[in-house]
């Protein structure tokens, strides 16, 4: 299933996109969040992939925010082999284990809303990632249990101001600024995806491609990952992690995003989402 938040008539519902259609889900799931769908998807899974009802264009609908208010964004950084040597020869060390931080949930995007290039940062800078959300609460998941705990997959962009990482002990500031994590377009099911650890990534900044890559050149993959951070805390549904960008970003070749720019990302599988740059006092 691939679960969407919409906005039609000034309404908003969750949504299941079957084609180029948005099938309105309000008789199965009524004034739920889709953060309580998520939580409750096991149960609710049979009725919404049998439901039949109204359905709209995707073209005349907006498409929102897919999980609104999760507890969580986390996101992990240097998490493919290319794009941590391309670190590395920017000066940049490298962690010899896995380094999380936070985006602030305030930073989440719509997945065709304008990226604002903040006043304070002349160093923006794009990363397409692949995004997990999280179906269970959960703490101290095992390796070969990761899977069972992911309710679906998003395209993230993990829109960085690389001129304010160094300005606190993590990358926490040069990762939240507001509009700064477009998601998207909707939530694709973990049972739609064979393997999510070779999933096919690409990234275009006014139609010139920057980042093409599969998931398979991460060092730790989204198992790993979701077994390191149960150790630590619990992962509540809803939850949000980005897990790694691959080469291409433009820092090392200090290409930055300006206003007027066009984003477009594409993930296998999972859709595309697509992004302008605007300028702070234009946003």
């Amino acid at each position: 299933m691939k679960l969407a938040r919409f906005t039609q008539n000034g309404s908003t519902r969750i949504g299941k996109v079957v084609g180029d259609h948005v099938v309105d889900l309000t008789p199965v799931v009524g004034d739920l969040s889709m953060r309580q769908v998520i939580a409750d998807l096991a149960a609710l899974s049979a009725a919404i992939k049998a439901f039949e009802g109204t359905s709209y264009p995707l073209s005349s609908v907006r498409l929102e925010i897919p999980v609104d208010d999760p507890q969580k964004f986390l996101a992990i950084g240097m998490n493919y082999a290319k794009h941590a040597e391309e670190a590395r020869q920017a000066g940049i060390t490298i962690p010899t284990s896995q380094m999380w931080f936070n985006k602030q949930v305030s930073c989440l995007n719509a997945p065709f809303d304008p990226v604002v290039k903040p006043k304070d940062s002349d160093k923006v800078d794009y990363e397409i990632e692949l995004g997990l959300v999280i179906g269970k609460q959960c703490r101290h998941v095992t390796r070969e249990q990761a899977r069972s705990v992911i309710a679906g997959y998003m395209i993230v962009n993990d829109v960085s101001a690389r001129d304010w990482l160094p300005k606190s002990p993590t990358f926490t500031l040069g990762k939240s600024f507001d509009t700064h994590g477009p998601v998207g377009p909707w939530i694709t099911t973990d049972d739609e995806i064979a393997d999510p650890l070779d999933l096919e990534m690409k990234l275009w900044v006014n139609g010139e491609l920057r980042q093409n890559a599969r998931t398979n050149d991460m060092i730790y993959d989204i198992y790993d990952q979701i077994a390191y951070l149960t150790t630590v805390m619990t992962l509540m549904p809803g939850d949000i992690i980005a897990t790694g960008t691959p080469s291409g970003i433009g820092a090392p070749k200090g290409i930055f995003l300006q206003p007027g720019d066009d984003m477009r990302l594409s993930i296998q599988g999972l859709g595309e989402i697509a992004c302008t740059v605007v300028a702070e006092d234009h946003a």
